[in-house]
């Protein structure tokens, strides 16, 4: 049985009401992989003609489904496709094993949804190190092809969930001259959030016509300033994948350079970014960093995640102390340049240094106010140059601690 985690507090209201994409239908299933009482695989099927694009974690010991899901982007898209998502078990670091599991559940997908098996991608999320249990997912797969349906998006967002305490999803409509075209994510992540390519595990359909020379760069792109800047405890996922499939349904085509269709699918990837951060595990406070005047962006974001990965830093946070010392602290080990006597900190607007020193009408209580709230913004300006970078992090708390102590038990 899944344990049970009190929803974050920095939760949305509620589950979005997300959009019918056509030409995709969902299906979830209990197949008992790790937890018993709950959905815990998701398939998605994708019309002929269908654009799926990704990327996924960099991690040197990433996955086997990762290293299948690479290998397969860019291919004939004349048939259609499937996405596969189990929860419980990340198939990662489990040897031939994994590669065996991986394709026998892409194989079984494919013969169930008569399609090529190198059109049907698979995702695992969960515990490394322990084999996949493939044949307990196979066996709903004809359970699974019966209950294919159009709106089963929400669901298909909770199958998905480990230590999440709330589903995840987010949409957009965009209206371009050739017609409205809608676009609907769902994303599950937790803990181990400190992606090198995307996050943790993010679908994203539109019912949009494009193919994958232009899908591909933009997922790519789009991901760099929304999922690769946030953090929840500095830790790399063997597992993390994004995939986005394009369905073509509304018959309006998006070419490469449409900014209209680009800032909805930017919108839609950092609000689903900021979710998972919203649920990091254990999380009370969500924290916006914002770094200017650096001597670059690289040097920027260096900077930026220093602070956000900083252990002192979220333990202060998550004590309500305006401990501003350990932001300076922070910068200086980051390996960036910084010229302490040219640095500036605010909380939120609350001007707390400068100059090298603490500002002369700084009073402990108004760094403490800002400290109580939920959203805490901390800015920082270098004085060096034009580089700026806004990462997204929560707060250290025990609650981290306890989930993760126990986390196989």
């Amino acid at each position: 049985m899944a344990k049970t985690l009190a929803v974050s507090p920095l939760a949305p209201a509620s589950f979005p009401e997300l959009p019918v994409i056509g030409g995709v239908d969902f299906a979830v299933a209990e197949a008992g992989v790790r937890y018993a009482g709950r959905t815990d695989v998701m398939l998605a099927r994708l019309v002929p003609g269908s654009t799926v694009a990704g990327v996924f974690t960099r991690s040197a010991t990433r996955s086997a489904p990762v290293l299948d899901c690479q290998e397969k982007l860019g291919g004939d898209q004349a048939s259609g496709a499937a996405i596969i998502v189990n929860s419980g078990n990340s198939n990662a670091f489990t040897g031939r094993n994994g590669v065996d599991a991986t394709r026998a559940v892409t194989t079984a997908v494919a013969a169930a949804l008569d399609l090529p098996e190198t059109r049907v991608f698979s995702s695992s999320t969960g515990v490394i190190g322990e084999p996949l249990p493939h044949d307990r997912i196979t066996a709903k797969l004809d359970e699974l092809k019966g209950a294919l349906a159009p709106g089963g998006i929400a669901a298909a967002a909770r199958a998905i969930m480990t230590t999440d305490t709330f589903p995840k999803g987010s949409a957009a409509t965009v209206t371009l001259p050739g017609g409205t075209v809608q676009i609907a994510g769902i994303a599950k992540g937790s803990g181990m959030i400190a992606p090198d390519m995307a996050t943790m595990l993010v679908y994203i359909f539109t019912d949009a016509k494009i193919g994958f020379d232009a899908l591909q760069p933009m997922v790519s792109e789009i991901s760099d300033s929304t999922f690769n800047c946030i953090t929840v405890d500095s830790d790399t996922s063997t597992s993390d994948t994004l995939l986005m499939a394009a369905t073509g349904a509304s018959g309006v085509a998006v070419e490469a350079g449409n900014d209209a269709f680009r800032a909805a699918l930017h919108k839609v990837m950092l609000d689903l970014a900021h979710q998972v951060v919203r649920d990091g595990e254990g999380a009370t406070k969500f924290v916006e960093i914002n770094v200017t005047g650096a001597a670059s962006d690289a040097d920027a974001r260096t900077h930026a995640l220093a602070i956000a990965n900083s252990p002192l830093v979220k333990t202060a946070i998550a004590g309500e102390d305006p401990n501003w010392g350990r932001i300076v602290m922070a910068i200086g080990k980051s390996g960036a340049a910084a010229d302490r006597d040219l640095l500036t900190i605010r909380f939120g607007d609350v001007l707390v240094a400068e100059n090298g020193w603490v500002s002369p009408d700084y009073r402990e209580e108004q760094g403490a106010a800002v400290m109580k709230q939920p959203e805490i913004p901390i800015n920082v300006t270098l004085g060096l140059g034009q580089g700026s970078a806004t990462v997204w992090t929560c707060d250290l708390t025990h609650g981290y601690i306890s989930i993760n102590a126990d986390y196989r038990s």
